[in-house]
C-alpha cells in the first residue's frame, strides 16, 4: 500500500530573514485570481471556486482539445472542414455574437479556424470545428468534459463548445480556468505560441466585397511586455471576464478576471493586475536545473531507489524586497513502482513561506529505473509480506 512519503529539505536558509506581509491589491473584479507558474504560487485569489458561466472563456477548452488532438497526430492544421448551412444559418448575423463571417459551403482549415477561435473569438467558427472533429456539438462537448476530467477540473463543466449561455449547463471557475491556460501553455508550447498572441485576423468579406480584418481583443498585448494571451469573455449574464498571460525575466504570471461591467473596465483592471503580479513579487532561485534533491525509494525495479531532481531551475515567488525565511519538504506517494521513465514527474518539492503559504514544484525520476525481474519482484513480494 502506498503512503505520503515527507522528507525535510534543508537547503533554504536565506541570510538575514526579514518578515512581510503579501502584497495587497484592490480591484474592482468580484472574482479574480493570479499564480506564478514559475513557482506555483498563488499571488491572489478572490472567490476563484465560485462557479460561474464562463461566456467565451469556454473556447480556451474548444482548443485545448484541438491541441490535444494535432499534437497526437489526430488531427492536422491543414485539415478542411465545410460550413454546414444549418450552422451558417445559427451562426450568422448580429444575433450570432462574434463571429469569424464564414460563409455558408465554406471549406475552412483547422489553423483557420483556430485563428478564427483564439483572435475573433468566432462563434461560428466553435461550431464548425466541433462538428467537423466529432460529428455534432453535442459529441464535441463530450470530448471537452472528459479532457476538463482529465485535467482534474472539478468545478467545470460544458455544454457548448462556444459559451453561449445554455441556462447554467456550462460552468467553470476562476481556478479551473487558470489551470487550463497553465495547462495549454505547458503542455502545447508551440501551439500556443503560434495560435495566442496574434495582434488581428483577416477573414470574409463585406457586402461591398472588402476583406474584414477583426482586432484580437485581449487587452494586454501591447500593453504589458511579454503578454500572449488568452482568451476574453462577454454576456450578459457573465459580465466581462478575461484569462491573461505574460511572461517577464523568466517569470509567467496567470491571472484571471471575471463579472466585471464594462469593455474599458476590464482592459484597465487586466492591465493594472498583470503589472502588480511583476512589480510587487520577485523570483528566488532556490535549486539549480538537474539538480538532486532526494532519493526515493522504489518498488519493484531493477534498482531499490531513484534520484528525484529538478526538471528547470525553481523558484520562489516572494514580496518584492524581502527574503523572508523558508521551509521545505519533499513528498511523494511511496515506494514508487517500476517501470519509471527518466525525467518522469513522481514528487514535489512544497516550499512554505514565513506567511505559511506553500508554494509546490515538480521532480523528476533521474534516470529509468526498469521493472525488476521474476526473481526480484518475488523477492520484492516477499520482503513487502513480512515487513
Amino acid at each position: 500500500m502506498k503512503k505520503l512519503i515527507v522528507a525535510p529539505f534543508v537547503a533554504l536558509a536565506l541570510a538575514h530573514p526579514s518578515v512581510a506581509a503579501a502584497p495587497q491589491f484592490q480591484t474592482a473584479a468580484p472574482i479574480a485570481y493570479m499564480e506564478d507558474l514559475s513557482s506555483g504560487a498563488v499571488l491572489f485569489s478572490r472567490d476563484a471556486d465560485r462557479r460561474m458561466p464562463p461566456a467565451s472563456l469556454a473556447k480556451m477548452m474548444t482548443v485545448y482539445v484541438a491541441f490535444d488532438m494535432i499534437k497526437k497526430g489526430e488531427l492536422k492544421l491543414d485539415q478542411m472542414m465545410t460550413v454546414r448551412p444549418e450552422t451558417w444559418a445559427k451562426w450568422h448575423g448580429p444575433a450570432a455574437g462574434s463571429t469569424m463571417f464564414l460563409s455558408s459551403g465554406e471549406s475552412v482549415s483547422v489553423a483557420n479556424l483556430l485563428y478564427g477561435i483564439v483572435t475573433l473569438s468566432g462563434n461560428d467558427a466553435c461550431i464548425v470545428l466541433a462538428e467537423g472533429i466529432s460529428g455534432s456539438e453535442e459529441a464535441f462537448t463530450e470530448r471537452m468534459n472528459r479532457k476538463a476530467a482529465e485535467l482534474g477540473l472539478k468545478d467545470s463543466h460544458f455544454g457548448t463548445a462556444n459559451g453561449w449561455p445554455d441556462n447554467g449547463v456550462t460552468y467553470v471557475t476562476a481556478h479551473d480556468l487558470a489551470e487550463l491556460a497553465a495547462a495549454t501553455i505547458t503542455n502545447y508550447p508551440a501551439l500556443y505560441k503560434q495560435f495566442y498572441s496574434k495582434r488581428d485576423f483577416t477573414w470574409g468579406k463585406t457586402m461591398g466585397g472588402n476583406a474584414i480584418t477583426q482586432a484580437n481583443r485581449d487587452p494586454l498585448l501591447g500593453r504589458v511586455a511579454g503578454a500572449d494571451g488568452l482568451k476574453t469573455g462577454h454576456t450578459e449574464e457573465a459580465g466581462y471576464g478575461f484569462v491573461g498571460s505574460a511572461e517577464q525575466g523568466g517569470r509567467r504570471l496567470v491571472m484571471v478576471v471575471a463579472g466585471l461591467t464594462g469593455f474599458n473596465q476590464r482592459s484597465e483592471e487586466s492591465v493594472r493586475f498583470m503589472e502588480w503580479g511583476f512589480r510587487a513579487w520577485q523570483s528566488k532561485p532556490i535549486v539549480a536545473k538537474g539538480r538532486k534533491v532526494e532519493t526515493a525509494a522504489v518498488q519493484l525495479g531493477d534498482s531499490s531507489s531513484v534520484g528525484l531532481v529538478a526538471p528547470k531551475a525553481l523558484t520562489v515567488t516572494l514580496p518584492a524586497g524581502t527574503s523572508p525565511n523558508l521551509t521545505a519538504k519533499v513528498v511523494y506517494d511511496g515506494p514508487i513502482k517500476a517501470p519509471i521513465k527518466a525525467g518522469q514527474h513522481i514528487a514535489d518539492l512544497v516550499v512554505t513561506t514565513s506567511d505559511g503559504l506553500q508554494q509546490r514544484m515538480p521532480l523528476v525520476a533521474e534516470k529509468d529505473v526498469a521493472l525488476a525481474g521474476f526473481f526480484g519482484r518475488a523477492w520484492a513480494g516477499l520482503t513487502g509480506f513480512f515487513g
